[in-house]
């Protein structure tokens, strides 16, 4: 059913459809509206769930490990300094190859204070084992939210899964969401049964020591299954797709890529602003593309690799940094081509700085022109850079 819908409670709804058993959260912005919907619905008893008020991030991490491991089905959410609260806690949810979900309304990181979007939180958690999918939209993200469950979920891959959402411009944005029928889900997605779970009458432990010998072990099993991953996504986002009619859960998406001679790569909301400059850009006679990256974790390289063969300029825009280096998508793009492959990097809509049309046509002109490999774009002309050196 379609509805005309605040991201968040779109992102709410997709989540009361799959039927958690637990949910726990701390509130942070911009991802408060999501579990307070949730709240509601258990309030109202349209959910069938425990909601558990918990005294930090970490303690939310905590509670649906515990819960995941039980063999409850189990969701959270965060954002920005919340989300790295809960670091620690993430890489042991995926050691323990346990399928939480969490939805990361991205927020850029402290210090300074910054409430507003950038993907700097996500990506600083990106090695944590989690499978990472980026949204452009709210009609993605609820798709996003239920497809991913069934990777996650799946007895061969049991790890967790991170659908992130552009905070404001999507938790806060209004868009008409097709709102999937719960039996159409039922459907789609099984119900909750793990192969091991705590129980008192097949007693096991997880989590345990993991000595030299077995350890390295463990993060191959990971790296592995992540690999495996990159072919089930298509075959689950087909599934889905022929049962709700959306290609949403893909690896990437190819936007007019075929014959342009420049294509731009990004993740996230961004991304509808490039298309609209691609399409206008196209209407001149230039051949613009864009390559949209929707599966970040698992790193789909070969579908990279052929998307960008055929472009003579590439560049790529981060919406993080990896201070003393460059933009982390940036890097991993530039390291999978030829050397003789003109890629260019691009920072920018840190601290939620709008990305502006005007912007993303100086983006498509500068990669044109030279090679950079960290170049800020947008800066604010009447500061000088040089009064943050040493504060």
């Amino acid at each position: 059913m379609k509805k005309f819908l605040e991201g968040s409670f779109a992102m709410a709804q997709a989540a009361k459809l799959c039927r958690p058993g637990v949910i726990a959260a701390y509130p942070i912005t911009p991802q408060t509206h999501i579990v307070e919907n949730l709240a509601q619905f258990i309030a109202d008893g349209k959910l069938d769930a425990k909601s558990v008020n918990v005294e930090s991030e970490h303690s939310a991490a905590s509670c649906v490990l515990g819960s995941q491991a039980a063999g409850v089905r189990s969701f959270t959410c965060s954002s920005s300094q919340g989300l790295i609260l809960m670091s620690e806690v993430l890489f042991c949810i995926a050691g323990m190859r346990l399928p939480v979900m969490l939805v990361c309304a991205n927020r850029a990181l402290s210090a300074p204070i910054n409430i507003w979007n950038d993907q700097q939180d996500s990506i600083a958690v990106r090695d944590a084992g989690w499978m990472q999918f980026y949204a452009e939209n709210n009609q993605e993200a609820v798709d996003l939210i239920i497809a991913s469950h069934k990777i996650a979920e799946n007895s061969k891959v049991m790890l967790p899964a991170m659908v992130c959402v552009d905070g404001f411009i999507l938790t806060h944005g209004m868009e008409v969401v097709d709102i999937p029928d719960q039996k159409d889900v039922d459907n789609f997605l099984p119900s909750y049964n793990p192969p091991y779970k705590l129980d008192p009458e097949n007693p096991m432990s997880f989590g345990l020591l993991g000595t030299p010998d077995v350890y390295q072990e463990t993060r191959y099993a990971i790296q592995k299954t992540l690999e495996d991953v990159l072919g089930m996504v298509p075959k689950v986002g087909k599934e889905y797709k022929d049962k709700f009619g959306r290609d949403s859960l893909r690896l990437v998406e190819e936007y007019k890529t075929s014959d342009a001679e420049t294509v731009l790569v990004a993740m996230g909301s961004v991304c509808g602003t490039i298309k609209d400059i691609v399409d206008t850009e196209r209407e001149k006679g230039k051949k613009i593309g864009l390559l949209k990256i929707v599966s970040y974790r698992p790193f789909p390289k070969e579908a990279i690799i052929k998307a960008l063969k055929p472009a003579k300029n590439i560049g790529v825009v981060d919406k993080d940094i990896s201070l003393g280096s460059d933009g982390a998508l940036y890097s991993e793009i530039n390291s999978l081509l030829p050397s003789d492959k003109k890629v260019s990097g691009f920072v920018a809509g840190l601290g939620g700085r709008d990305i502006k049309p005007t912007t993303v046509k100086e983006i498509i002109e500068l990669t044109e022109k030279e090679q950079n490999s960290c170049k800020f774009v947008d800066l604010n002309k009447d500061i000088l850079w040089e009064k943050f050196k040493t504060i």
